[in-house]
């Protein structure tokens, strides 16, 4: 398959050298010090099984460069998988129509569930998939990825109706072949849902406490907190018509329990370390989509006044003078 990676962060950088090391024609859409790494090397991903490089791949800073440079000028990708943050989604969204031809899947993997609906409004609802993936990775340097649990999980669906298509069923086939673990879901808004109940409480909660993942599980009060954030964004998810169901809260606190000790989310370690975070995707999409079904989540009006001040995007004060 011909592939754009737009953004060179931890999943994408994975993403993108799984995809090549398979054989796949796998171009980037990247900036700064990234592009420049993968255009000179590759990407280089380091798992707890071995490391690999990808080898130097095409990068390019603009959508449009990336677009000229493919066999027909523009239009000739089968698949484009958004993997910058959840944050950023909106703002460039209709810089990727370059990209995008008739036969053009728009894969978004971002935390959230918003993402796929800036795309849908920007590149037309008939070009995107929906799309969600679990991994534990972080991003060492330019274009070198550490995975720290267990190997990349993606599922994807359509949105507009139930059951595969062809094109999911062969972007699927190009994923287990570079080696992701993949679930085609037959509701994949239900899926999106689901994992926003686990990943966001983990880093809101994380976030809000400065502990580790092995520390918030041990304790019975952050712990009770945790679970009591998961059932808020159950109840949010219902009121805007999608069923979470009680075994996805179920799976996701026994993920919470697998997770290896000093692991955390990486919207924690984002607002910890300074930089502009996902809150605005996660927390504040729950405390958002809650008012505009009205059903109240008071642990996340809590927890999104805590952090917001935090955020060195949102909030102007906690930016660094």
């Amino acid at each position: 398959m011909r592939i754009a990676i737009v953004g060179a962060g931890a999943v994408g950088g994975l993403l993108g050298g799984m995809l090549a090391r398979a054989g796949h024609a796998v171009s980037f859409v990247a900036r700064g010090e990234a592009r420049a790494a993968i255009a000179a090397s590759g990407v280089v991903v380091t798992t707890p099984e071995g490391s690999f490089s990808s080898g130097a791949l095409p990068a390019f800073a603009d959508p449009r460069e990336a677009a000229a440079a493919s066999e027909d000028g523009g239009g000739g990708l089968d698949l484009v998988v958004v993997c910058v943050k959840a944050w950023q989604v909106a703002a460039i969204a209709p810089t990727l129509a370059p990209l995008v031809g008739p036969g053009t899947a728009v894969l978004p993997l971002q935390n959230g569930v918003e993402a796929a609906d800036h795309l849908a409004r920007a590149l037309g609802e008939a070009a995107v998939v929906g799309g969600l993936c679990h991994v534990l990775a972080t991003r060492e340097g330019p274009a070198r990825v550490r995975v720290l649990g267990q190997p990349l999980q993606v599922t994807l669906g359509e949105r507009g109706a139930p059951g595969a298509s062809d094109r999911v069923t062969r972007i699927a086939q190009a994923l287990r072949d570079a080696g992701a673990g993949v679930t085609q879901s037959p509701d994949i808004r239900a899926a999106v849902w689901s994992k926003l109940a686990f990943v966001e409480p983990l880093g809101s909660v994380g976030a809000v406490t400065r502990a580790t993942i092995d520390v918030v599980r041990a304790l019975p009060e952050t712990r009770a907190m945790l679970e009591a954030a998961m059932r808020e964004v159950q109840a949010v998810a219902a009121g805007q018509g999608v069923t979470v169901p009680d075994e996805a809260i179920h799976k996701g606190l026994a993920r919470v329990d697998s997770l290896p000790v000093g692991a955390t989310a990486s919207m924690q370690r984002d607002l910890v370390e300074g930089r502009p975070s996902e809150l605005d995707d996660q927390t504040g999409a729950v405390v958002r989509l809650g008012r505009q079904a009205g059903v109240a989540c008071p642990l996340h009006d809590f927890l999104w006044a805590s952090l917001l001040p935090q955020d060195v995007r949102l909030a102007p004060l906690a930016r660094p003078a």
